[in-house]
């Protein structure tokens, strides 16, 4: 009966993977978060009653040490940082302050008999890519902002708790995901958000900048994959989409899709942290996957018929 730390359990991503853990009766899922981004709203309802939250700040030691040691944890999906382009840009030192985490999570892990952690990493590592498309081994991690060296640090603690300890890790670099239950610091919610009350759609710069655009059905099931079939062991693999589509494409997109009267607004580009193009190498992914990927047309009607969406407040 494998017992599973998600942390970070309580935000988009992580709480649809602690729902998808909780179809297997077997696994026993605690999930930890100190609702700082994340929502009680997105706690996911256990399959099978085996999902128990913990509110903790991963980044305290006492909280998170206090979790550890009453639990035997067999895996942990760390999946708590503060997110959000503008926000992270906004409190640096809050972001910082996540490497904290980074660092309780592995010692308790090493220190407690956890087999396997599975780290939540971010596109945004490799900056404003030399090479398209990004892939996990060539392409070089050369982001500044603070966000992407945070998540570049976790991912080389990851390597060195594995060089001196043996402790076993799988690197997810996590491209724009969306769907139910993600809040408008993101851009296809917020687009959405706005659209569907017929605001203006506001777009930094031109609107040139592409992104590839990954349904959380697509990334869960990839990564879960991956779990189950003991895959991905001291490996880093790109979860995303590998179809570029602009910003403006996008939102026109969505406002088609809608029926919206909101009208697209430029406002001054951003200073740093919005790259210019985004397509990651898929290979190892679709190789987990087996499956043709969600495309972006089908999975924005899927969210508006969802019934897991929840509207989000602009």
């Amino acid at each position: 009966m494998p017992k599973i730390l998600v942390t970070g359990g309580a935000g988009f991503i992580g709480s649809s993977l602690a729902e998808k853990l909780s179809h297997k009766a077997d696994n026993q899922i605690i999930i930890v978060d100190n609702l700082l981004t994340g929502s009680i709203s997105k706690l996911p309802v256990a399959k099978h009653n085996n999902i128990r939250f913990i509110h903790a700040d991963i980044n305290v030691f006492e909280e998170i040490s206090a979790v550890f040691l009453a639990n035997n944890f067999d895996y942990v999906f760390h999946y708590a940082a503060l997110v959000g382009v503008q926000r992270t840009q906004r409190q640096p030192l809050m972001v910082l302050n996540d490497i904290n985490g980074i660092r309780n999570v592995l010692a308790l892990s090493k220190n407690t008999g956890v087999k396997r952690i599975y780290y939540a990493s971010s596109s945004e590592v490799y900056g404003e890519p030399a090479e398209f498309p990004q892939n996990e081994h060539t392409t070089p991690l050369n982001s500044r902002v603070p966000y992407a060296i945070v998540k570049n640090l976790g991912e080389a603690f990851l390597r060195s708790y594995n060089v001196e300890f043996g402790m076993e890790f799988t690197i997810f670099r996590f491209f724009n995901t969306y769907g139910p239950k993600q809040s408008v610091d993101f851009v296809i919610s917020r687009f959405m958000s706005m659209a569907l009350s017929n605001q203006d759609i506001t777009i930094f710069g031109d609107g040139s900048q592409t992104r590839t655009f990954c349904h959380i059905d697509d990334n869960i099931d990839a990564t879960l994959n991956a779990f189950y079939e003991n895959q991905l062991i001291n490996e880093v693999a790109n979860i995303g989409n590998d179809h570029e589509t602009t910003v403006l494409e996008l939102a026109n997109q969505i406002i088609a899709l809608t029926g919206s009267s909101s009208q697209i607004v430029h406002l001054p580009a951003l200073l740093d942290g919005d790259m210019t193009r985004r397509k990651p190498d898929i290979t190892k992914m679709k190789s987990l996957l087996n499956r043709p990927l969600l495309p972006l047309s089908d999975g924005l009607k899927r969210l508006l018929t969802d019934t897991r969406y929840i509207l989000p407040n602009v």
